[in-house]
């Protein structure tokens, strides 16, 4: 089969699985990406949804800094672009649900809270919330540049909402030397994507989302099988249990030769029967809830929960670098 440019790193190539295994790494953003490209590792990568949201500002540089300390392997990430073009560490396009805007601008009837309505000045006034909604006057949204600084050599990053800023965000992740460690996916059509890395000498990793449950989904799954593309990874979606279509697509995936990435966050993502990092938080045994996805071969898993998972993936053994 046939595998596309546009779905590897350059500077990640490498000549065997065993060489792989006996190489040097620089640093451990290397490593980890190592183990991306690498379809036969049974290291499981664990992806933490906006960093340690639980004790910080969700997307903020304190919450990329207790992961790090975690053990995690990739931090994922949502991007906004601000009136004055900088790309800026948001989930929402307002800014309401995780600053303190509407005290900040109280004296401002009317005042957009859409990010790409404020200047990055305007943001950086604004103040982060923790979950329980109470404001941290020390805190503020970073900007794509200060978070990539944060994350260099240390830990890889996922760019979740952001291929539509592919072009910004290869600029600085080029300028800052850290292409290589910086995972962006989406939902484009193998062409779309292709023609977007064909620009350019070095690209991020690519990962394509799949819901295996939706049409759309089902098109674009299947024309990566049809054309003998065969990305690093899957992102995998689905609703609910009731045919075989996860199992189906695990099976189809591994055979072609790419990884599976699983979010366990959302019952909407991961089966239907609800939030499978808290079923493995209450649970006696978090592989109670985990282990049925590495039975299918998963090998990518991101959580809310990442020191719970790392704790039992590394008791297994399948998360020593």
């Amino acid at each position: 089969m046939k595998k596309i440019i546009i779905l590897a790193s350059v500077a990640l190539l490498f000549a065997s699985c065993s060489q792989e295994a006996s190489k040097p790494y620089a640093n451990r953003a290397e490593a980890i990406a190592a183990q991306i490209h690498n379809p036969d590792s049974k290291y499981v990568v664990v992806a933490c949804h906006r960093g340690d949201w639980r004790n910080f500002p969700e997307n903020s540089i304190p919450a990329i800094e207790s992961i790090i300390r975690m053990g995690a392997d990739i931090m994922e990430l949502d991007l906004k672009m601000t009136k004055d073009s900088v790309l800026v560490l948001s989930h929402d396009g307002t800014v309401t649900r995780c600053t303190n805007f509407s005290s900040v601008f109280k004296n401002e009837p009317g005042k957009s809270a859409r990010v790409k309505d404020l200047t990055l000045e305007e943001i950086k006034r604004l103040s982060l919330k923790r979950a329980h909604n109470v404001a941290i006057d020390t805190l503020h949204m970073p900007t794509l540049r200060e978070a990539l600084l944060c994350c260099k050599d240390r830990i890889c990053v996922n760019v979740d909402q952001g291929y539509e800023f592919y072009d910004e965000v290869l600029a600085i992740t080029e300028e800052l030397g850290v292409t290589d460690q910086i995972l962006i996916k989406g939902k484009k059509p193998i062409d779309v994507v292709a023609a977007h890395e064909a620009k350019y000498p070095h690209n991020m990793m690519y990962m394509p989302i799949v819901d295996i449950q939706r049409p759309s989904g089902i098109e674009l799954f299947n024309s990566y099988l049809e054309q003998g593309v065969v990305p690093l990874a899957y992102e995998v979606c689905w609703q609910n249990n009731n045919d075989a279509a996860f199992d189906d697509a695990c099976r189809k995936i591994l055979d072609q030769g790419s990884k599976i990435w699983v979010n366990t966050i959302w019952a909407s993502l991961c089966g239907g029967y609800g939030n499978d990092d808290d079923a493995a938080y209450v649970a006696a045994d978090p592989g109670d809830v985990y282990q049925q996805y590495l039975d299918k071969g998963v090998s990518m898993i991101q959580t809310d929960r990442p020191e719970l998972l790392i704790g039992w993936l590394t008791k297994k053994g399948r998360h020593t670098l």
